[in-house]
């Protein structure tokens, strides 16, 4: 059995619980890499990955370098004599970094590769109205989630599922599955899988501002895959006219009603303290929504001290 010496890399919650399992597993983590400290909230205070913080907790070796090529950096590296790094939601590597460790660097991917490479597969696979998807680990190479597979786990999407939900059961599903990885590299076990570089897959593209923003003119189910896709974080978003007003909403939550009507799309009826908006055979319930300067708030709550006049749309 071989004697493994860890160097974790990642950033967000869903790298947090990958480590942790690890810890609770009693491997020998020799180091964590993550982001620098960044700005954030109103104050734009200097605030730490959730990474750090549990690294922090654990007496863990915590580095947090700007560039990964600094050769301050890689000495440190080299100094810290890891022989397996694992990649949890962090960025991409140099291979000096990728290529130190005598047995490999490994990913953990929320998809199953190939399809959904990139960095939003959680989002994309619900967006895309995917019925599962699930979570790989691979051997890293030059480029982005091409490497060889070590293993993959199939999780089901349910129709009701948000990104949010997908995300905390993919980042349950993946620790487990990166310790099975662990074994397999520690018992010399592993046993690999090319990926079919020949396949056109589905892509994980950036989410941006572009490809955020609802168009009432699809189907009633586009628009609610995409509104659950992207909730709770970074929400889709439409222009609200409302008595003269234009400005940019976001919608968090949706319901769908399926029933004909001869209102214009976008239109917006208030009818028993629901907010609906008209769409293609049917009606998509908004049950949260944020106004701009506002925090997010139940439909109910909102009628309560905001007024949909009769022009009021979404666009």
């Amino acid at each position: 059995m071989r004697d493994l010496r860890i160097l974790f890399m990642g950033t967000p919650d869903f790298a947090v619980e990958t480590l942790k399992t690890i810890i609770e597993h009693k491997y020998n983590v020799v180091g964590v890499i993550t982001a620098p400290d960044r700005p954030a909230g109103r104050g734009r205070k200097l605030r730490a990955s959730a990474v750090k913080e549990y690294a922090l907790s654990q007496n863990l070796k915590t580095l947090q370098p700007t560039n990964l090529k600094d050769e301050d950096f890689i000495t440190e590296l080299v100094s810290l004599q890891a022989n397996v790094n694992i990649v949890v939601a962090f960025r991409m590597l140099p291979k000096i970094v990728w290529d130190m460790p005598e047995y490999g660097t490994f990913n953990l991917h929320a998809s199953l590769l190939p399809d959904y490479r990139g960095a939003a597969p959680i989002n994309w696979a619900i967006i895309n109205g995917e019925k599962k998807t699930g979570i790989t680990t691979f051997f890293i190479d030059e480029k982005i989630d091409t490497g060889n597979i070590i293993l993959q786990k199939e999780v089901l999407i349910n129709d009701n599922d948000t990104a949010g939900i997908l995300h905390d059961t993919l980042m349950t599903d993946g620790a487990s599955l990166v310790i099975d990885t662990i074994k397999s590299i520690e018992n010399n076990t592993v046993i690999t899988t090319p990926q079919n570089q020949e396949t056109i897959s589905k892509t994980a593209y950036k989410l941006h501002r572009d490809n955020t923003k609802i168009d009432w003119n699809d189907t009633i189910q586009v628009i609610y895959n995409l509104i659950r896709g992207l909730s709770p974080y970074p929400c889709a978003w439409s222009i609200l006219y409302n008595k003269g007003e234009e400005f940019s909403v976001k919608i968090i939550e949706t319901r769908i009603e399926l029933e004909e009507h001869s209102y214009d799309i976008g239109k917006i009826i208030i009818q028993d303290s629901l907010i609906k908006v008209a769409v293609q055979k049917g009606y998509l319930i908004i049950d949260k929504i944020q106004l701009p300067g506002k925090k997010a708030m139940e439909a109910k709550a909102l009628l309560n001290g905001y007024t949909f006049y009769k022009d009021a749309k979404m666009a």
